[in-house]
This record gives C-alpha cells, sequence and structure tokens, in this order.
C-alpha cells in the first residue's frame, strides 16, 4: 500500500519534471507595451520588405525530410553538407528536438549560468540533472576556458551553451569553445551552442561551434549548433530554425521530428528560402537599427553610473545591467505600472538584482523608452537610496 502521507521528494523520488517556462508565460503575457526595452529580436520586418511575391509560395509540401531549398541554403552558410542540417520551429524548436535527441532521463547536463530560462527548464522537463557553469558578473559574463573545462566530468553528458550569451551578449571566443570541445569529446559528451544571436556581432562575431574541430564541416559530432532567422533578422514569424550536427544525429533528429510536430509550414520554408537570398540586406537592415540605438544605450550608461552596472558591449541585441537601487522586478513594475515601458526582470535568468534591456526596437521610439527608463531609476533613487 501506497503511504500518501510522505511527499514524492520524502520518498526519494526525482523532483517534478517542469510542465511549463514561467518566462515564456511572462513573456506572452506581461512583455508588450506602449514602449519596449524587452525585446532580444529586431522588429518583424514587413513582407514588402522581405521582397517575396505571390509565385514565391505554394501550400503543397514537397514530401520527405525537410525543404531541400531551405536546408541547401542553410548548409551553404556553414559550408557543411546539406545531411548535417535539420529545420525545426525556430530556435526553440531547434533545442528542444536536438535535446531531446541527446538527453536520457538522469543524464547530467552541465548549463551556463546566468542561463535563459526556457532552456534549463527544457532540460529538466526531458529528466536532466542540472549543473551550473558560472559565466561571473566581474568577468563581463565571459566564460573562464579553465574553469568550464575543469567543469566537465565523466558524468557530463551535454554541455549547453548560447553565444552571444543570453541575456548579456557576452561571446564566448574559438579558442574557450574548443578547449570545452575537447573535454567533452574525451568524457563521451556533446556540446551544444545556440548561436541565435551570433550575428548581431557582424564582423566581430566568434567563429560557429560548427566550424571549429569537434563540428560538423569537420565531420565532428562534438558540437552541435541551433540558430534561426527570429533575432537578428526580424523574421520571428516564420519561425524558421535549425540545427547542425554530424549527418548520423541529424538522421536521429529527422525521426524524432515525426513525433514532434511532423513538418514545418512550407509557406513558412519558401519565404525563408527568399530570405537566404536576401540575408546580406537583411543583415544591413538590421546593423542600422542596432548600432543608432546601441549609441543611444551607451550614451545613457555614460550618465546612469550610479543606477545601472554594466560593460558596454560593442555589439549583440542585449544588455544585462545590475539594478543599483532596488532590483529587476521591483524596476520592471515600476516601470510597467507607471511609465508604460517593459524590460525582462533578470530572476528569469536566475540573478534577479539584473533586468535584460533590448536594444533592437524602432529607432524613433528608443529614445522615449531611455527617458522613460530615466525618470523609472530616479524613483528607485528616491525611495532606495544608496
Amino acid at each position: 500500500m501506497i503511504d500518501s502521507s510522505r511527499s514524492p521528494r520524502d520518498a526519494g523520488a526525482p523532483e517534478p519534471r517542469p510542465m511549463h517556462s514561467d518566462y515564456m508565460h511572462w513573456a506572452k503575457t506581461r512583455q508588450r507595451a506602449r514602449f519596449t526595452l524587452s525585446l532580444s529580436g529586431l522588429a518583424a520586418l514587413a513582407i514588402d520588405d522581405l521582397g517575396a511575391t505571390w509565385g514565391d509560395l505554394a501550400l503543397e509540401p514537397p514530401g520527405g525530410y525537410g525543404y531541400a531549398p531551405l536546408a541547401g541554403a542553410i548548409a551553404a552558410r556553414y559550408g557543411v553538407a546539406a545531411e548535417c542540417i535539420v529545420t525545426a520551429a525556430g530556435t526553440s524548436g531547434a533545442n528542444h528536438l536536438a535535446m531531446a535527441a541527446l538527453i536520457e532521463p538522469g543524464d547530467e547536463v552541465l548549463c551556463e549560468s546566468p542561463v535563459y530560462e526556457p532552456m534549463a527548464s527544457l532540460a529538466r522537463h526531458l529528466g536532466a540533472r542540472l549543473r551550473l557553469l558560472p559565466r561571473r558578473p566581474e568577468h563581463g559574463f565571459r566564460l573562464d576556458a579553465r574553469e568550464a573545462v575543469d567543469a566537465i566530468g565523466p558524468d557530463t553528458r551535454l554541455v549547453l551553451l548560447t553565444n552571444l550569451h543570453n541575456p548579456s551578449s557576452a561571446p564566448i571566443d574559438g579558442a574557450t569553445l574548443e578547449a570545452i570541445g575537447a573535454r567533452a569529446s574525451a568524457v563521451g559528451a556533446k556540446v551544444l551552442v545556440d548561436e541565435v544571436y551570433l550575428d548581431a556581432a557582424f564582423e566581430r562575431a566568434p567563429p560557429s561551434a560548427a566550424s571549429l574541430a569537434g563540428g560538423p564541416r569537420h565531420d565532428g559530432d562534438t558540437f552541435l549548433v541551433t540558430s534561426s532567422l527570429t533575432k537578428v533578422y526580424g523574421l520571428s514569424g516564420l519561425r524558421a530554425g535549425w540545427i547542425v550536427t554530424s549527418p548520423p544525429l541529424a538522421r536521429r533528429m529527422w525521426r524524432l521530428k515525426d513525433l514532434f510536430g511532423v513538418n514545418d509550414g512550407h509557406p513558412a520554408e519558401r519565404l525563408s528560402v527568399v530570405a537566404f537570398e536576401r540575408l546580406d540586406a537583411l543583415a544591413a537592415r538590421a546593423r542600422r537599427i542596432l548600432d543608432i540605438n546601441r549609441a543611444a544605450w551607451h550614451a545613457f550608461l555614460d550618465t546612469h553610473q550610479d543606477d545601472l552596472e554594466v560593460e558596454a558591449l560593442p555589439f549583440g541585441t542585449t544588455s544585462f545591467p545590475r539594478v543599483v537601487h532596488g532590483d529587476g522586478d521591483r524596476l520592471e513594475r515600476l516601470l510597467r505600472d507607471r511609465y508604460e515601458t517593459a524590460v525582462v526582470p533578470g530572476r528569469f535568468f536566475g540573478v534577479p538584482d539584473r533586468v535584460r534591456i533590448g536594444v533592437c526596437g524602432d529607432p524613433l521610439e528608443f529614445p522615449e523608452a531611455l527617458a522613460r527608463l530615466h525618470d523609472a531609476l530616479a524613483d528607485l533613487r528616491e525611495v532606495l537610496p544608496s
């Protein structure tokens, strides 16, 4: 007979699997505001600006695994064979598919911290035991290569990283990634690098993990890369995501995808091919927006050093400052309730005294959003002096 007076924890059972994402619920119900500093991706591109025509669309998919023109366009971007590409519903769908193919219940997963909450919750949902690899604020949230290598133990089965880092935009250089990959390979682990923000570094971007030793460009299967057209190119509505991996792992993921939605929307696949044909122009649009807003953000930081602490990076779509007076939730509520402006509380990344600021909004509205942030910070100073 089961003793109903004992909780699962008392009985030694594992923690319940997460069945939702607190961050995504917040994002879908609280993120939008009259003025926003909360978005991490470029504003949506109009279909006319994409340059697509009715002739680019079709409703009937060709059948089989994936849409060959799209897989070919992605493969060409990474310098790999099309057999290394698996498409998915955005980077979130790509991360889900990749992790589901790699994680068995009870596996140890080493995950960067601060961490994008849906990634950590997904790993736990799949039954992983999470260990955290710190990205320390005193180092600008950059990974320490020696610390990262030492953290990968004989029980580690997967390492989860973002490059550029979500939420700070800090990069991981190629040498650090290669050291992590070498150690992971030695213990039989994989390294999943979410690179959805990497293109926001433009010519300053570190190399893709797909191009490193252990990556699929060199016939390796230690590194897997996920990304999409969502964040940098203003095409979130297409949900055009992908995984770059070795052909054997790609085949495993395609078969698993038969259980996860089966196929992607074919009109979106075809529009994504159009986007790849115009990617240089879309990147130029992103650079214009980010350069204007980042200059305004850095000027703002110069005059608010007593309110916000953060390293000013020359790239990326987000910043992750510490709120000197109060905390991230207090600032988020004040901005929303009094100033009709949204930021992301740092608690969703495990750091409650920070907020994530997006610098990718409309440049015509961004100065007003900063003006409202200025007023909210002044309010906090009055209520919570140092």
